[in-house]
């Protein structure tokens, strides 16, 4: 058991498991019945996601220094204790079963997935 992390809207891997979605936004032009059936996600966690303004942020950030300081406000932003817990709960749960977190990003690298990735693995996920 443990989480991958995905590009929403990608095809789902085998025993993939629950998909959820940690982005601002729902997908544009696709119906909400569509979501899990397009690939996008089984349930929306918009809090795991930068706020909009920290978006843009991140979406600017041509260069190592200006991602690495997005990512240090992106954690700060998340150190609320509402997201440490969804956090804590998906670390505890990827011990007992499979489950997929993504963004729509392309390049992991520059998303805040990536940001996502060692925070849960710092909360004791499993990951794959």
């Amino acid at each position: 058991m443990a989480i991958r992390i995905v590009q929403l809207g990608s095809p789902r891997e085998t025993d993939e498991g629950l998909r959820v979605g940690t982005v601002r936004r729902p997908p544009r032009g696709v119906p909400k019945s569509e979501y899990a059936s397009r690939d996008f996600y089984d349930v929306w966690l918009p809090n795991l996601s930068p706020s909009p303004e920290l978006m843009k942020e991140g979406r600017s950030a041509q260069d190592d220094r200006s991602w690495a300081l997005f990512a240090k406000k992106f954690r700060a932003e998340i150190s609320k204790p509402e997201a440490v817990r969804v956090l804590e709960l998906l670390a505890a749960l990827s011990h007992q079963t499979q489950l997929a977190v993504g963004c729509y990003c392309e390049n992991e690298k520059r998303c805040h997935r990536s940001i996502l990735r060692e925070l849960l693995e710092e909360h004791g996920a499993d990951l794959i």
